[in-house]
């Protein structure tokens, strides 16, 4: 019986990483709906995370999908592989000592939990935008949620494919009547009090 790949441990490995880098790393995972918000937080937490010397790494859907991805739909399908790919991909990335950020829709909760089972104990912070729908309508920053109504496109979550919330998220954040930044704070400060990096550590 011929076996698959076996992973090949290196002698510098992520415990090294982290030493080097002076802090824990992690995969969070921002999921909503279109228009929610959680490319506009996201960036905003990377930005912070920054200016206080953490090494990060933001995966956005749009990005994603112009290169590794670019093969892929938006049926239901493609949804999930989608979704395998980027859980695959934050792996490595939480592997080399990276806070990595990734911004997806990501509708399915079953998609969402198996990138969980990927990462170690502790390395998956699920981070809800719970807006209201009617609010990322009325956002519609490209025009997506116009387009669905007058069905110029198909399978479009919130409309005509489902959208299962995050039942017990590490982290949910409602995103109507709040600034960006306080929410992007909010995930500064769940970082902090769970040990991801210092109380003390601060934007330069």
């Amino acid at each position: 019986m011929t076996k698959g790949p076996v992973w090949h441990t290196h002698k510098v490995d992520r415990s090294h990483r982290e030493q080097l880098n002076g802090h824990r790393t992690c995969l969070l995972w921002f999921t909503g709906l279109s228009g929610s918000g959680k490319s506009t937080i996201a960036g905003l937490v990377e930005e912070k995370l920054h200016a206080m010397g953490k090494r990060t790494y933001l995966l956005d859907g749009d990005n994603v999908r112009h290169g590794l991805n670019g093969d892929l739909g938006f049926s239901d399908g493609d949804r999930v592989e989608n979704i395998r790919r980027i859980g695959e991909l934050s792996r490595l990335f939480v592997d080399a000592g990276i806070i990595t950020l990734a911004a997806f829709i990501s509708p399915f909760r079953a998609d969402r939990h198996n990138v969980r089972e990927l990462m170690g104990e502790g390395d998956f912070i699920e981070v809800f935008i719970d807006t209201p729908l009617a609010t990322c309508e009325q956002r519609d920053p490209k025009g997506l949620y116009h387009r669905a109504r007058n069905g110029e496109i198909k399978h479009f979550t919130g409309i005509d494919s489902p959208y299962e919330p995050p039942e017990v998220p590490e982290l949910r954040i409602v995103n109507d009547g709040i600034q960006p930044h306080e929410a992007a704070e909010k995930v500064i400060r769940y970082l902090q009090a769970n040990g991801y990096f210092s109380q003390q550590d601060r934007q330069a």
